[in-house]
């Protein structure tokens, strides 16, 4: 005779939702993470769904301007992590390497979250050599013409053409709280040297308004140029996103032209599946970054 063993068979989680549940997490955006794996907005809501379904919890409270971790999904989300990390070991094996992905990254767009950028990326797939180079937009982009990188984000200057707009980036005259312009003097900048194309800009509209300016610091970088302005050395052209905390748009104080706006655009040659899945996490970041970071 035999005996048939009635056991009982744990329900299994959908990977593709547990995935799709930490990128929602991670990038705090439905749109976001659908960009950043290729699918519609309302396939990861399904799947979101359905796994808060088989988890008998509510994982994420999604209103019109935010998506946050309820309770249980903040407790699931680790959990979520060492099964997302299991599973690709097991898929990849020991046979699969480290892969590398070459970005240039714009001085003038990679701001003080730069880090936390970067560790979302490596959140999306460990394996990830990420070899990234911070420079002027120009520079970066010619190199990308030449085949040094594999993709760039850098700011769309005038007679450049091509790329995908990630973000808009409004400008402003920043400064310290307690910087001061005498009546009479010239204005003292704090720019990157040339050929910086926000430095071009910045020349550009005080002359065309017959404004007096003086380079008071030239920086090898951003943030060179915030801890000059912070100091009260000077005024700086800077997006709003990535101007240092505790400065302020002192353009209508002093009755400084307009520096207008400028378009982030990501240039790519990326082919490859994974290093692809890795550059769209990283461009539905920055998209994130730059709606809740502009002031």
């Amino acid at each position: 005779m035999i005996t048939m063993l009635n056991h009982s068979i744990a329900p299994s989680l959908d990977i593709d939702a547990v995935r799709a549940f930490a990128l929602v997490a991670d990038l705090r955006s439905f749109t976001r993470a659908a960009q950043s794996v290729g699918k519609t907005q309302s396939a990861i809501s399904l799947q979101l769904k359905r796994l808060e379904t088989r988890l008998s919890a509510r994982l994420v409270e999604r209103t019109p301007r935010s998506v946050k971790l309820t309770a249980a999904g903040a407790a699931f989300l680790e959990r979520a992590r060492d099964l997302l990390a299991a599973h690709d070991r097991a898929l990849a094996g020991a046979k699969v390497p480290a892969y590398r992905l070459t970005i240039g990254i714009s001085d003038h767009v990679a701001g003080p979250d730069l880090a936390a950028l970067l560790s979302r990326v490596n959140a999306f797939d460990p394996k990830l050599h990420l070899d990234v180079r911070v420079d002027l937009s120009g520079t970066l982009f010619d190199a990308f013409q030449k085949g040094k990188f594999d993709a760039v984000i850098v700011r769309r200057e005038r007679h450049r053409r091509g790329g995908e707009t990630l973000f808009e980036d409004s400008f402003g005259w920043f400064a310290a709280p307690a910087f001061q312009h005498r009546a009479g003097e010239k204005l003292r900048l704090a720019m990157l040297a040339a050929p910086c194309d926000v430095r071009a800009q910045a020349i550009r509209v005080l002359n065309r308004a017959d404004i007096g300016w003086v380079e008071a610091f030239t920086g090898g970088g951003v943030t060179a140029i915030a801890a000059a302005i912070a100091s009260g050395l000077a005024v700086a052209p800077l997006a709003r996103r990535i101007a240092p905390p505790g400065t302020v748009d002192i353009g209508a104080a002093l009755s400084l032209p307009g520096l207008g706006n400028s378009a982030v655009v990501l240039h790519s040659r990326v082919s490859d599946g994974r290093a692809l899945g890795a550059l769209r996490t990283l461009a539905a970041t920055f998209r994130g970054v730059s709606k809740i970071g502009a002031r």
